[in-house]
């Protein structure tokens, strides 16, 4: 099975849970020339940009901490490009979650970092 197929078999469980959260899915696998982000939704008043990780153990790490600065950063970016091009302004409330699938436990975190300014 390759890569990409397997991340959107957790990708698609992931919105399946934040579904059953009360999370509205608007988007999934949301990409531009700025990157990508897995899922966008709505939840309680929020446009929620959510990055989904995956591992089958702790061998190399744990799915939470994956998603390191520079992820944060390309993440930001392509949220920026999604509300400037469906003309969502500042005043929109932003909210950057992350899901972690570790081997069969999934972890939401909510708010797991800060829009994170980026320039050009």
């Amino acid at each position: 099975m390759n890569k990409r197929k397997v991340g959107a078999d957790y990708e698609r469980q992931a919105a399946e849970y934040l579904t059953e959260k009360g999370v509205r899915i608007l988007e999934t696998n949301f990409r531009c020339g700025q990157g990508e982000i897995d899922l966008i939704g709505r939840h309680q008043g929020y446009l929620v940009f959510v990055e989904v990780k995956y591992r089958s153990g702790s061998e190399k790490g744990y799915a939470l901490e994956a998603v390191d600065c520079r992820k944060q950063r390309r993440i930001c970016r392509v949220a920026d490009y999604y509300r400037y091009t469906h003309g969502l302004g500042d005043e929109t409330g932003v909210r950057y979650d992350v899901v972690g699938i570790q081997g069969g436990e999934i972890q939401w975190v909510q708010n797991a970092f800060p829009h994170i300014y980026t320039r050009g």
